[in-house]
């Protein structure tokens, strides 16, 4: 089942409680939390807060989303033992990471192979809380291209290591189609928003024939998958009643067929 949701980060400026608030009015059942502000990494009493307060309005933790980024660190077991244990205070059933900050078509075989050997361990970390740890399609990273993604899964070579899966601005809608087919057995969740550009977003109503395709193949298999409304397209909290339920509907007809 594909369930409507919320990308925490999308309302940066408001409190945990607020977007609680404003995801259960607009009829959503998901909060991925954001690691930079509402659930900072290590903040595992905010964690737990948010958690309760989630769980009490009925909607569901889909995932942490931290800001984790191969590569980067200097300590990179201490960093992400830091954002791991926000979504285990949390009770996330994923841990969101950034594969690196260089495009796949830009990175050595030296860099990719050191990257990969950070993620087993993010992975192997994770995997002793029953968690899965899940790459973001984002540009310039090493899964900025869907070959590039299922190369670094199969070296990886972790059950617990998945994908999320969102449009790339840079490629047209046939190749996104083609990328979302493919990396399908592997997505966990759905980052949903309409940016024919990086730096033009519109209401999603403006894109629903594209998301009908792509939500059409995300309930393909009939696995369970959150689909979560990342940005709005003028930051405007009020817009959320309006993007929300254009979500639900095109989730409606996506799983009916």
């Amino acid at each position: 089942m594909l369930t409507p949701g919320l990308v925490s980060v999308s309302f940066r400026p408001l409190a945990g409680e607020e977007i609680i608030r404003l995801a259960k009015e607009a009829g959503l059942a998901a909060v991925e939390w954001g690691g930079d502000v509402h659930v900072p990494a290590g903040d595992t009493a905010r964690a737990k807060e948010i958690r309760k307060a989630t769980e009490e309005a009925g909607l569901t933790v889909a995932a942490y989303g931290s800001y984790y980024k191969l590569g980067t660190h200097d300590d990179p077991e201490e960093a992400f033992r830091q954002a791991l244990s926000g979504a285990v205070a949390l009770g996330a059933p994923v841990v969101r990471i950034w594969a690196g900050t260089t495009p796949s078509a830009a990175i050595t075989e030296e860099e990719r192979a050191a990257l990969t050997a950070e993620a087993r361990l993010a992975a192997d970390a994770a995997a002793a809380h029953g968690l899965t740890v899940a790459f973001e399609c984002h540009r310039h990273t090493l899964t900025d291209d869907w070959r590039s993604s299922l190369r670094l899964l199969k070296e990886i070579g972790k059950d617990n290591v998945k994908m999320y899966w969102q449009p790339n601005e840079d490629l047209t809608f046939e190749q996104n189609l083609q990328a979302l087919t493919a990396l399908l057995p592997q997505v966990v969740n759905l980052h949903v928003f309409h940016w024919p550009r990086p730096d033009v977003r519109l209401p999603l109503r403006e894109g629903a024939d594209r998301w009908k395709e792509y939500l059409r193949i995300a309930a393909s298999d009939g696995k369970d998958r959150c689909c979560l409304l990342e940005f709005m397209p003028d930051d405007d909290p009020a817009t959320l009643p309006t993007e929300a339920a254009q979500l639900r509907k095109l989730l409606h007809e996506a799983q009916e067929g």
